[in-house]
């Protein structure tokens, strides 16, 4: 994997998209980068529980949670579940719980913040539709890139060694 450092990407790339500076690094990988599938839901994660036990391939899950506070929709088990079938990161527009283990796993994953309750699992939520949070809105297909410093959203894979 190339180094994502999205400071140069948005230097090389103007036309990217950026996300509200709202997001917090909470996985074992600082830095990651995929093609996007999404999901949206409310304080119910069944269809992320759904999607981490997919083949990732690479990508990025993209979560519309609503920016719910008040639970958890990604703990440890969904995590390592994601990192197994190789997904590359989850972007949570929600809160994720037990921190201490997402900063060990092999899997990016930035969120709004921690919360130690779970959600409801109820099968609620739909999936590879667009989403809108953070100032953007983001396809199925698009390309995110996400460091310390931010996320990006490109309409189609970057090439990084430009």
């Amino acid at each position: 994997m190339s180094q994502i450092v999205t400071p140069d990407i948005c230097d090389a790339y103007p036309e990217v998209q950026v996300l509200d500076p709202i997001f917090v690094n909470a996985g074992g990988l600082e830095a990651f980068y995929g093609p996007i599938r999404t999901v949206k839901c409310f304080e119910d994660n069944s269809r992320v529980k759904e999607a981490v036990a997919e083949p990732g391939d690479g990508a990025v899950l993209v979560v519309d949670a609503g920016g719910s506070t008040r639970c958890a929709m990604l703990g440890d088990m969904l995590a390592e579940q994601a990192a197994g079938n190789g997904w590359a990161g989850v972007v949570m527009y929600g809160c994720v719980r037990d921190v201490d283990v997402l900063a060990e796993t092999e899997l990016g994953i930035q969120a709004l913040g921690a919360h130690p309750r779970k959600s409801e699992k109820r099968g609620e939520g739909q999936r590879d539709l667009p989403v809108t949070f953070a100032g953007v809105t983001i396809e199925p297909g698009q390309w995110l890139y996400a460091d310390n410093n931010g996320i990006l959203i490109a309409d189609e894979r970057l090439d990084l060694e430009r």
